[in-house]
């Protein structure tokens, strides 16, 4: 069965290039433009990995991220930031709410894909 991911974010520059790339590594693959869509599709759906930004429309990703690690059945659930907040304590604070990693923009594909097959290999 496919790993299935989930796009967060609010840039189409970003989303479409991250779809297509997820899609070609054989990912079942949602997208969300703001995080209440999100967590909608979260409860619904429940992806394997969400690929998270913080600066969203409404509730930042922060908001998500801290709504997900409350509920228990998404305790397997990977979360990676993906964000142009680059300075340590946006970092800090990120990891400080259970994301499995933070992955500063812009970034390269390949090391995307790569942390994203080392985490989903940990499930």
């Amino acid at each position: 069965m496919k790993k299935k991911i989930l796009i967060v974010d609010d840039e189409p520059n970003i989303v479409v290039p991250l779809e297509f790339l997820m899609k070609k590594n054989n990912y079942d693959v949602k997208t969300a433009e703001t995080g209440e869509k999100a967590l909608d599709l979260i409860a619904a759906w429940k992806p394997d990995l969400i690929l998270l930004d913080i600066m969203l429309p409404g509730m930042d990703g922060y908001e998500v991220c801290q709504k997900i690690r409350q509920e228990k059945e998404f305790n397997n659930t990977r979360i990676v930031f993906l964000s142009a907040m680059a300075r340590s304590i946006d970092i800090a604070k990120g990891m400080g709410l259970a994301a499995d990693d933070y992955i500063t923009k812009p970034f390269a594909t390949d090391y995307v894909v790569s942390k994203i097959k080392e985490l989903l290999a940990e499930t």
